[in-house]
This record gives structure tokens, C-alpha cells and sequence, in this order.
């Protein structure tokens, strides 16, 4: 059985680091892709940053990049997220996903497992 379990979400304020993980089970890890997908109340889940399997190529949305580092250790079986200079519009439910391809999708509806979500809030 597949688990992703994500941690490190928390509340802080405006232009403080956060580093979320996402360690992954029951699957083997490196050829497949990862993401990290937010979604605030209201909203649908989408893309912040993704991972390719294999070549560990990287994709950031606009608002993220130089911001925001996606990492992943195919030894430890986890993925991480980097979050510096929060702002208070990155306030959301942080998920990560897997996706049984090398190729990162920017759809949530193309990841096969999620995990539960870990909350960031971010005060101004």
C-alpha cells in the first residue's frame, strides 16, 4: 500500500522559511515524479512545484520560482519543499503527489496518490 505522509506546515509570518517533507512508502520512488500541489479554501488544488523522476528536473510555477526549491532524495524515499520569503498568499493546504511517470503533470487529476496535507499559514 502506497502512503505519502507530508510534515513541516505551520503557521508563521511574512518572509519567514518553511521546509515541508513528504516521505514516501509501499512504492519504489526514483523513476516516478513528484509534486507539490497547494489549495486554499474555495479553491482547487494546483501545481506549486514538481519533480521529474530519473533526471530530477524541476518545474515552479511563476509566483514561486526563486522562492521556492523542490528536492528530493531517492535514498530516503522523500521529497521536499524549500519555502523562503513566505508571503501571506501562499496560505494553503500543502499536498504532494506521485505520479507512475518520469514526467511531471501540472493537473492534479494525473497523480496517482496523495498524501494528507500538511497547513501552512502565513501572517502579514
Amino acid at each position: 500500500q502506497v502512503q505519502l505522509v507530508e510534515s513541516g506546515g505551520e503557521p508563521v509570518q511574512a518572509g519567514d522559511s518553511l521546509r515541508l517533507s513528504c516521505s514516501v512508502s509501499g512504492r519504489s520512488f526514483s523513476d516516478y515524479s513528484m509534486a507539490w500541489f497547494r489549495q486554499a479554501p474555495g479553491q482547487e488544488r494546483s501545481i506549486v512545484a514538481g519533480i521529474s523522476g530519473t533526471t530530477g528536473t524541476t518545474y515552479y510555477i511563476d509566483s514561486v520560482k526563486g522562492r521556492f526549491t523542490i528536492s528530493r532524495d531517492n535514498a530516503k524515499i522523500a521529497v521536499y519543499l524549500q519555502m523562503n520569503t513566505l508571503k501571506s498568499e501562499d496560505t494553503a493546504t500543502y499536498y504532494c503527489g506521485l505520479r507512475e511517470s518520469r514526467f511531471v503533470s501540472t493537473a492534479a487529476s494525473a497523480y496517482d496518490y496523495w498524501g494528507q496535507g500538511t497547513q501552512v499559514t502565513v501572517s502579514s
